[in-house]
């Protein structure tokens, strides 16, 4: 069968996978949001369900004031004897760690620690040994792909850190994987950034040690010279065999607003890339290297994709996130409706607001929701991290009346550009999304009012510097309470 790319959409960078159980798993990287790294389920590396998160409990991740990309960085997944292991970064505190779990269904560990710095940790079995490995500086203070040997059961170091590999010569080498095929030892890493210049390059050697040589025509796969095209920054990828016997990688890459606009806002999703090895080892990736639209794998079955997203049809603790540790006694989370408990905490804060938000998939959307409101502020925001967001939503004026409002923030300039009078607390707020721009309204009554709107690239990576993706969030801001009820999200082919 054809499938399209990417095969999970929205924010959900940095994927790892592994098989186990007849089935394959994922995970991704999840910042400051809460619960900490998504997890999914497949039976055949194209259709992706998230059956939970991996972090879910304060005391395995501290997300307390961090800043807006920062908190939990690129997560691997492996499974060995029966035992799932995700290994991540938490970059605000500097500590790379591992948790564990018997049933992928169920909680996971609290953390394992390991004295190895760097970023974007991986584990590697073999012969009863296990091997961590991170980019950063090894104990003699060079620099690269560093490996330690330690003990599973406790994150104790068994030997030094040691650097194996020093990548193909692009900046910001990381995402480190091995794998061992054939008798002899892969390791595959991202080079050049995690922007437009992208890549994933590797190397090959006989011993786990190395030395490793690396792949004479590295970059292995990249889009950073496929231009003009909509995919660009393929990279920071996993390798994964299929039930057919052919071979993959799992890696992030981010879809551009336009052709002729450089911006993304989606975030960085999971595509997939077909991989080939020759008959002296050495694999190659993709369309010449570079990553299409559109790839055939082996298997009798369809690419299914969710257009609709309701309150009904999702689950609070899977496809909804909180900002940074959520304070739950201000969260009513019922089947069909909603109730925020307003604080002082705003979607300018640092902090934890009451927000309650779902990753924006795909440029074309209609949103609709029903708001009451009791005091203070309550509505619907594209975020993309503190300084930039839009939001429309109904206030309490300090005469009692009521008012819908569209603010603007953009590099940290808070402007509010509608303040349009309605006759109750009850309205619909609507927002109409396209690659270019976010249109806003609310329904008062039977007649719909236009609020304004904002253009999409200014809630981008490339403007707000981070390394997240908008979401669509419900928040409530004061002394008050706001119910929502009758949400949908309906994505549209694009016109």
């Amino acid at each position: 069968m054809r499938y399209t790319n990417p095969v999970v959409k929205g924010f959900f960078p940095d994927p790892s996978v592994c098989a186990a159980n007849g089935k394959f798993y994922m995970v991704c990287s999840s910042f400051q949001y809460f619960p900490g790294v998504p997890l999914f389920e497949s039976e055949n590396l194209v259709n992706w369900k998230q059956i939970g998160h991996v972090l879910t409990r304060r005391s395995q991740v501290m997300l307390e004031k961090i800043n807006s990309s920062g908190g939990v960085f690129a997560p691997t997944i492996r499974c060995h004897e029966g035992r799932f292991y995700m290994v991540t970064t938490n970059d605000t505190t500097h500590q790379n760690f591992y948790v564990y779990t018997d049933d992928i269904y169920g909680e996971w560990s609290d953390p394992i620690y390991v004295d190895q710095g760097g970023i974007d940790p991986s584990l590697f079995f073999e012969d009863g040994r296990t091997y961590f490995m991170s980019n950063g500086q090894d104990d003699e203070g060079t620099g690269g792909v560093i490996q330690c040997e330690i003990d599973i059961a406790t994150g104790e170091k068994l030997s030094a850190s040691k650097c194996i590999w020093q990548g193909s010569g692009g900046r910001y080498l990381e995402s480190p994987h091995m794998y061992k095929i054939n008798g002899s030892y892969y390791l595959m890493a991202a080079e050049g950034g995690t922007e437009y210049g992208h890549m994933i390059t590797y190397a090959r050697a006989g011993s786990v040690w190395g030395p490793f040589t690396g792949y004479a025509k590295n970059p292995v796969l990249t889009n950073r010279n496929k231009a003009p095209f909509l995919i660009q920054g393929i990279g920071h990828g996993d390798l994964i065999q299929d039930a057919c016997g052919d071979w993959h990688i799992l890696c992030l890459g981010f879809r551009q607003i336009h052709m002729w606009a450089p911006f993304h806002t989606l975030g960085r999703e999971v595509f997939m890339i077909p991989v080939t090895f020759d008959k002296d080892g050495w694999f190659t990736a993709g369309t010449n290297g570079t990553c299409d639209e559109s790839y055939e794998i082996a298997g009798d079955f369809i690419q299914e994709e969710k257009r609709l997203y309701t309150f009904e049809n999702t689950s609070w603790n899977i496809e909804w996130c909180f900002m940074r540790h959520p304070h739950m006694e201000n969260y009513a989370l019922q089947d069909d409706r909603i109730v925020l408990h307003g604080t002082d905490i705003t979607l300018d804060d640092v902090d934890s607001p009451t927000f309650i938000a779902i990753r924006q998939r795909d440029f074309d959307f209609t949103l609709s929701v029903d708001l009451h409101l009791e005091q203070g502020e309550g509505g619907v925001t594209v975020y993309s991290c503190e300084n930039e967001h839009y939001e429309a939503a109904l206030r309490c004026t300090s005469e009692g009346t009521y008012e819908a409002i569209l603010r603007l923030n953009i590099g940290g300039i808070r402007h509010i550009e509608t303040q349009l009078p309605v006759s109750s607390p009850d309205a619909a707020l609507i927002i109409r999304g396209s690659s270019m721009f976010y249109e806003f309204s609310v329904k008062d009554g039977e007649k719909e009012y236009k609020l304004g709107g904002g253009r999409a690239k200014y809630l981008s990576s490339e403007v707000c510097e981070g390394f997240t993706g908008v979401v669509i969030g419900l928040y409530a801001v004061g002394n008050n309470t706001a119910a929502f009820e009758n949400f949908s999200i309906q994505y549209h082919d694009a016109t």
